[in-house]
């Protein structure tokens, strides 16, 4: 348990050539479905599901796929978390304050680089959280990054009464984790269906 805790503590930040060249497998079609879009006329043919680790993808455009933004008192919770994503089949890339911080990096500075550089945030909702000033400067970024309910912050909330549920994601939907492993599925699909979604207007835009 400590060996994997240190490995994942001191996993090494990814560079924009090393994303380029990533050659992760593309999302099975089992794990993709869940948000297939609804059946259509047979004149009309449903859009490909998008190859987000080809090259060129425009999820390259970006450092990693989520950020995530926790209290301190979550850590334990969020490094199972990470090493979930980070072992799926399309090897998300997340950014982990502790770990891939840059030493001797202004605190704010590397968290507002990490905000500009994601795709994604997942806010993980606790007492932690909701008690934590800087949590929730945390949280003002991102929705600063992405003011439209757009899809690219995810809300997550866990152990946290609904009525506390901070009013300044009100216009947000939120994945409730109850269960860990059901939420760290929820999560990762939303993630996935953010890229996908992502690399198909990229490809519309194109032709």
């Amino acid at each position: 348990m400590a060996g994997w805790f240190r490995r994942l503590l001191h996993k090494r930040k990814p560079s924009s050539a090393e994303s380029t060249r990533s050659s992760s497998s593309p999302p099975s079609s089992s794990s993709s479905s869940s948000w297939s879009p609804a059946s259509s006329p047979r004149s009309i043919r449903p859009s490909p599901t998008p190859d987000i680790s080809a090259a060129g993808s425009a999820r390259w455009a970006k450092s990693y796929d989520v950020c995530i933004c926790h209290s301190a008192g979550d850590l334990e919770l969020v490094l199972e978390l990470v090493s979930y994503l980070e072992g799926q089949p399309e090897s998300f890339r997340c950014f982990l304050q502790p770990r891939d911080a840059a030493p001797g990096s202004a605190v704010v500075t590397e968290l507002c680089d990490a905000v500009q550089n994601s795709h994604t945030w997942v806010m993980l909702i606790t007492p932690g959280f909701l008690g934590d000033p800087w949590c929730r400067y945390q949280m003002h970024q991102a929705l600063a990054e992405a003011p439209a309910a757009n899809g690219r912050a995810i809300p997550v909330l866990k152990d946290v009464d609904r009525r506390d549920y901070p009013k300044e994601l009100r216009n947000l939907y939120y994945i409730y984790m109850a269960l860990k492993e059901s939420g760290f599925q929820r999560i990762r699909d939303t993630v996935l269906h953010y890229l996908q979604e992502l690399c198909r207007s990229s490809v519309s835009r194109m032709e």
